[in-house]
């Protein structure tokens, strides 16, 4: 069965970068789309960035879009997420999800899997 687990979370200062990885521990992945979302307390479950597995066409939330980039490694099935020019902002719990089915990438309700979280904290 799939299983989602994220690596890569820490602590890292404003204007750093910091890069986060997503893989099945079980079998590959064969998944329509991966993404990423992260949320904060008191706030809701907000889009980060998107990928399209098999083609790669990608989306991305307009707060990180030129900052952040997600990518596949499809040999080691695993997905990334390369977060550059980090601000404050950015601290929240990262999770990565995935779809086996055809969905809206930036809508959370649509992925049927989902990994742990991963903490991310920027300092000032």
């Amino acid at each position: 069965q799939v299983q989602l687990v994220e690596s890569g979370g820490g602590l890292v200062q404003a204007g750093g970068s910091l890069r986060l990885s997503c893989a099945d521990s079980g079998r590959a992945f064969s998944a329509y789309a991966m993404g990423w979302f992260r949320q904060t307390p008191g706030l809701e479950r907000e889009f980060v960035a998107a990928i399209i597995w098999a083609g790669g066409r990608t989306s991305y939330a307009d707060s990180v879009k030129g900052r952040f980039t997600i990518s596949t490694d499809n040999a080691k099935s695993t997905v990334y997420l390369q977060m550059n020019t980090k601000t404050p902002e950015d601290t929240a719990v990262y999770y990565c999800a995935a779809a086996y089915t055809r969905i809206l990438p930036m809508s959370p309700g649509g992925y049927g899997y989902w990994g742990q979280g991963t903490q991310v904290t920027v300092s000032s």
